[in-house]
């Protein structure tokens, strides 16, 4: 008999849970422990359209209490703040310490104890790591939760109201840091605002500025993309800069943000200018820190950077060794996502540490870092979850069985980037990685170091029926509907 606990009800760690659910069965007396802070589960890549008012949020956001009543997971809705990985004094067993937070215990604190873990926790959403950023205490606008998008939906339609009397606004979309990751986002937020104010004939009213740390357009913070177009190879810094000047949108690129006032947004760029760009509506991301985890070992000694990094991700079994850039190797990435230091610890998606990032890294004279985090949301983060619950699942039954592996490195992953939500004129820009990472071992004569056949982008109509067809594929398996396991990560 095994319990399974996983801290976060993400992408990730939901998908950790589901599959957990039908390989542990509760009648063989296994069990299996979700803790997450927020009662719902929120399908994050239709947030881009909540924030352009193109679906209601209620359509993104799902109970989850009753989602795992019905298939037999424990669920505390809670905030996970300390592990002692090898007991107490008083109790050797592996345990999480919480804090409630649904309103009936609100503030009451409790413990769980742990056969195997699985850090599924996300990111912190570090909006303080620029003044000015965020929608709580700043003067921007996210779409990083339902809740941030319903804001900036509404502020969206206060700027087309003073454009529809007239008023022109400049309206800024992108990374609100020199080190944020999820351009792909910022990109989908973009344009679908254009697309928008195209359909209510305001499109002229408005100057729409992309504003990101990527060295170039298409870079999406996997050091950019070579693939097949119409049976033509391609950069992604093309394929993307077509795309700007098909619709009219103005990039700046290599901005390392600093500091937002009202209306004005101050950055560095690559040659350690310091500039300002006024705005009117901005919907900037923040960089993403690890949740605040403490950790203490059985003598109550504080082990925390023993486990985790700078950030607060959790280290696994990758090569943390600094190197230079001309010599990260694909073996750098993680394959099994197992702690170093306690083989009954896993992460999974955002939680994990990685080496490295996949782009280039680049610093301005300034000495401000002006590189986009490696990418580990959507497809990466559910097919990892996928395999470490699988290797957790052999484990419980063998303590011998080897464990799954998924590197970063092999993996394929597909991108859907709507670039306007209609059904007869909308698009998406799909592509394909293969792998992520780019691996010169395996492909080292291809240009970008990926699969020369597999790795492809097309944009158009199609692309969008993709993107909702996903939509509506992914929220059934998320509330973990009859023949759910059949819908791949």
């Amino acid at each position: 008999m095994a319990q399974v606990v996983v801290l976060g009800a993400g992408i990730a760690g939901h998908t950790a849970a589901l599959h957990l659910s039908r390989l542990l069965k509760k009648k063989d007396g296994h069990s299996v422990v979700v803790i997450s802070p927020k009662p719902t589960y929120n399908w994050i890549p239709s947030n881009i359209w909540v924030g352009t008012g193109q679906m209601d949020h209620k359509k993104v956001v799902y109970k989850l209490a009753p989602i795992y009543k019905r298939i037999g997971v424990d669920f505390r809705q809670a905030a996970a703040t300390t592990i002692y990985p090898e007991g107490t004094k008083e109790d050797p067993r592996p345990q999480v310490e919480f804090t409630y937070t649904d309103r009936a215990h609100a503030g009451q604190t409790g413990r769980v104890e742990y056969d195997y873990l699985i850090d599924a926790t996300g990111p912190l959403l570090n909006f303080a790591a620029t003044p000015g950023l965020g929608p709580d205490f700043g003067n921007t606008v996210s779409v990083c939760t339902d809740e941030h998008a319903v804001e900036a939906c509404n502020t969206l339609d206060a700027a087309k109201e003073k454009m529809r009397r007239g008023e022109h606004q400049r309206i800024v979309v992108g990374t609100g840091h020199g080190t944020c990751t999820c351009e792909g986002a910022a990109f989908e937020y973009t344009f679908n605002v254009e697309h928008e104010l195209r359909e209510e004939g305001l499109r002229d009213m408005a100057e729409i500025v992309y504003l990101t740390n990527e060295a170039e357009l298409g870079d999406f913070g996997v050091g950019g993309m070579i693939f097949k177009q119409r049976g033509y190879d391609t950069t992604s810094r093309l394929w993307t800069e077509s795309l700007f000047r098909e619709r009219g949108v103005r990039a700046i690129v290599g901005a390392g943000v600093t500091k937002i006032e009202n209306k004005v947004i101050t950055y560095e760029n690559l040659d350690g200018d310091v500039k300002e760009l006024p705005y009117d509506v901005a919907m900037l991301l923040p960089p993403f820190k690890g949740v605040p985890l403490k950790a203490f070992d059985r003598e109550g000694n504080d082990i925390h950077d023993k486990m985790f990094n700078a950030a607060g991700f959790l280290k696994v079994d990758a090569d943390y060794t600094p190197k230079p850039y001309e010599e990260w190797s694909p073996d750098d990435w993680p394959k099994t996502y197992q702690s170093p230091v306690y083989d009954n610890i896993f992460a999974a998606g955002i939680a994990f540490a990685p080496p490295h990032q996949i782009s280039k890294p680049r610093k301005n004279k300034n000495g401000t870092v002006i590189t986009p985090a490696p990418p580990r949301t959507g497809m990466p983060s559910g097919a990892i979850a996928r395999e470490v619950a699988k290797s957790i699942a052999a484990r419980v039954k063998d303590p011998n069985a080897p464990l799954n592996e998924i590197s970063m490195a092999e993996m394929s992953a597909i991108c859907i980037a709507s670039t306007g939500k209609n059904m007869v004129n909308g698009t998406a820009a799909a592509m394909v990685m293969d792998p992520i990472v780019p691996n010169p071992r395996k492909y080292p004569n291809s240009l970008g170091h990926r699969n020369p056949v597999t790795t492809r982008g097309e944009i158009g109509l199609f692309g969008h029926w993709e993107k909702l067809m996903i939509h509506y594929l992914f929220v059934y398996k998320a509330n973990a509907l009859p023949g759910w396991q059949l819908i791949p990560e």
